[in-house]
């Protein structure tokens, strides 16, 4: 039996069930596997309880998601560059966690960290006062954000060279990691994986219809924020005024992107669905006649993954895995210059000569839960028991 202590801020609670989302399905498919016994330390950061963060008082400190141990530990966000200590007290929140669970018997055999910022300084921290291997897994905006302020790149840095083994979503993810002094030889690829059996082409007039849309659908998805350059997209849906535009998701952006559609006169096509939970998401993603991603700045997302493996092809920014992914004709369009008017030509180029939905589905097959997962349990497995022939 493998025990796993995976270490996690960006996990589901009750008060955000879709924080976090794409490491939960990959921590739920390790834990099914009879061979791992798997519990989540999921750190939640809170400034005073006030405005936003005061729901997330309701998160309790301990409890269940999908059949798997997840304890919630708090740790105080400090104002202004109080972002320097976010790692020391994410340590000292789950250092009292895991004192508490090697006293109920449970003594994990490696830590899985399953993003860079504040995560993995902590979980390394983690390791070493209980010696225990940790894992470190980087997903884009902790390396490519995160790594431009000097003091938190350091602190990373310093994790990647104490950390045991490290993974990266992507290739050009790694290069990045390597790029700020993280060590190549440690650092191994770990894609993504999707249901395909839930992703997967639909009749798409009847899919449309059931969201109310007769003519060609547009679909983006994300958190709502600048990074993801929603407006950009909503800027390109102007430009084709036969076609509708979803955007699902929620953030702080909101109220901004409200005022544009309500400006522009686009109320009537362009619909802000909010945050839609995972489970609902295959019906959208078939449904759209094109996926469309402008982000600044990605590792690989599992989005444009989904909308493949549903048949609906990709038009996003060139930026991250996504020329990894976007790697055929028929997965879509790369956008190098990233302005309204670029992204609406490719789209209506798209819309005129659709590719078959088989062949866009052909590109994701790859992606699957099971090599995903066969893959991260024989990475921590081997890190476990390199650890113990040591002792």
């Amino acid at each position: 039996m493998l025990n796993v202590l995976t270490f996690s801020s960006l996990y589901p609670n009750a008060v955000q069930p879709n924080f976090g989302g794409f490491v939960e399905r990959q921590t739920t498919r390790l834990a099914a596997r009879s061979d791992v016994d798997l519990k989540v330390l999921a750190p939640v950061g809170m400034f005073l309880p006030i405005g936003p963060y005061a729901a997330l008082t309701r998160v309790p400190g301990r409890g269940e998601h999908n059949g798997i141990p997840v304890f919630w530990p708090r740790f105080p966000l400090l104002p202004a560059v109080g972002w320097r200590f976010n790692p020391a007290l994410a340590y000292r929140a789950g250092r009292r966690v895991l004192l508490d669970l090697i006293a109920d018997g449970f003594c994990p055999d490696v830590i899985d960290c399953e993003f860079f910022w504040p995560d993995g300084p902590a979980a390394v921290q983690l390791g070493r006062a209980f010696g225990i291997p940790v894992s470190i897994k980087a997903r884009g905006s902790d390396i490519r954000l995160w790594g431009q302020r000097p003091a938190a790149r350091k602190l990373m840095v310093d994790a990647a060279n104490a950390a045991d083994g490290l993974l990266a979503v992507s290739e050009s993810l790694k290069a990045d990691m390597v790029a700020i002094g993280m060590p190549e030889a440690k650092i191994r690829v770990h894609r993504t994986g999707i249901e395909l059996d839930r992703f997967r082409p639909v009749e798409r007039v009847a899919a449309k219809a059931a969201l109310g849309v007769s003519g060609p659908l547009l679909l983006a998805v994300g958190n709502l924020v600048a990074l993801k350059r929603f407006d950009l997209v909503i800027g390109a849906a102007e430009l084709l005024p036969e076609a509708a535009l979803l955007i699902a998701g929620e953030g702080r952006e909101r109220r901004k992107l409200e005022a544009m559609i309500a400006e522009r006169g686009l109320s009537e096509r362009v619909r802000l669905l909010g945050g839609v939970h995972h489970t609902d998401m295959p019906a959208l993603m078939a449904a759209a006649d094109v996926f469309v991603h402008a982000s600044s700045s990605e590792g690989l997302a599992n989005v444009w993954v989904e909308a493949l493996a549903s048949g609906t092809p990709v038009v996003t920014a060139n930026v991250g895995a996504a020329a990894e992914v976007v790697d055929r004709p028929e997965a879509g369009t790369l956008i190098d210059d990233a302005q309204p008017a670029v992204f609406a030509e490719a789209i209506r180029a798209t819309l005129e000569a659709p590719p078959a939905p088989e062949a866009v589905r052909a590109s994701a097959l790859r992606f699957d839960w099971k090599t995903n997962t066969d893959a991260l349990y024989a990475h921590l497995r081997g890190l476990a028991s390199s650890a113990e022939a040591q002792q």
